[in-house]
């Protein structure tokens, strides 16, 4: 297995697991956070599929999925214009609690869109692709593979967040 297949594997597994962690919950289940300053099933899925959609839009120098059609407004967001900065990172309870999915179907939708363009981005990568520095604002300066090694890491880490509160919410 080359290490294009092996990303490509690696981030062909969170579509599933994002509609295994959201499946059944209705809005009230996926906007109900388990504690004080935690964070909801609905707002990890949104986030975890906010980065992954904002870092995938600049690595292919194209608009983010979110900032096009009624996106922002099926997650109880101001829609005009979807602010492609908000990806959750950084935000207070009160930002929290203003993600509000109308559906787990409206999860499912966004992230398997953004993992559509995710599938197709590194379809194209060549052999020495990953090697290229994306960012050299880091020390040392960030390659394309470790960008998406880190995407994906995030990505996991939050589905499995997710999958344990559902979890406590549907013993």
């Amino acid at each position: 297995m080359n290490v294009d297949d092996l990303l490509t594997e690696t981030y062909d597994q969170l579509p599933d697991l994002v509609s295994a962690a959201v499946a059944g919950l209705g809005p009230d289940e996926l906007c109900r956070a388990p504690g004080p300053g935690a964070n909801p099933v609905g707002w990890l899925i949104w986030h975890l599929s906010r980065i992954q959609d904002q870092q995938i839009a600049e690595l292919c120098g194209v608009d983010q999925l979110w900032v096009t059609g009624d996106r922002a407004a099926r997650f109880g967001l101001p829609a005009d214009p979807a602010d492609p900065a908000d990806t959750g990172y950084g935000h207070t309870p009160e930002q929290v609690t203003a993600v509000r999915p109308e559906s787990a179907a409206v999860l499912v939708d966004y992230h398997r869109a953004v993992a559509e363009r995710t599938r197709r981005f590194l379809a194209g990568l060549g052999p020495t692709d990953l090697d290229r520095v994306v960012d050299e604002g880091w020390d040392p300066p960030v390659t394309l593979g470790v960008r998406l090694v880190s995407i994906v890491a995030d990505g996991l880490q939050h589905v499995g967040q997710a999958a344990y509160l559902r979890g406590l919410l549907r013993p």
